[in-house]
């Protein structure tokens, strides 16, 4: 499937090549706290499916628990995550789903460090809302 993103400013823009079913919902808690949500939707794809369209983004690398490190790139103009890939010799990118214009079509079809998810999200249907503010 091919994709187009941006950031929430449209300063940066991206295309690439993706397969849907690889949509993936993860729950630790720095995808918790970098995203400023409960967890973080991402689809991966190889590197040489994604271009950058426009613009010139800004990477924070950091490092996991485990010692890894991740190249966390984002919107210097919005701050607007937007993927996440190695900081050398990278082979994919992570792309977050919420700058994705497709992502209504993108069901994630796993999850993952489900030990750190808040306890109320699988309740969230129950919450009463509004269509709009």
């Amino acid at each position: 499937m091919n994709i187009t993103g941006a950031c929430h400013c449209g300063a940066i823009a991206f295309a690439a090549e993706i397969d849907p079913s690889r949509v993936v919902v993860c729950h630790c808690n720095d995808c918790q706290v970098m995203s400023g949500a409960p967890f973080r939707a991402v689809i991966p794809t190889p590197i040489d499916k994604f271009s950058l369209l426009r613009g010139s983004p800004k990477t924070y690398v950091k490092v996991a628990q485990s010692g890894n490190r991740r190249a966390q790139v984002f919107c210097p103009d919005c701050g607007t995550a937007l993927w996440g890939t190695a900081p050398e010799n990278a082979t994919a990118v992570v792309i977050r789903l919420g700058c994705i214009d497709q992502r209504a079509q993108l069901k994630p079809g796993f999850q993952i460090w489900q030990h750190s998810e808040q306890p109320w999200v699988d309740g969230l249907r129950d919450v009463a809302g509004a269509p709009q503010q």
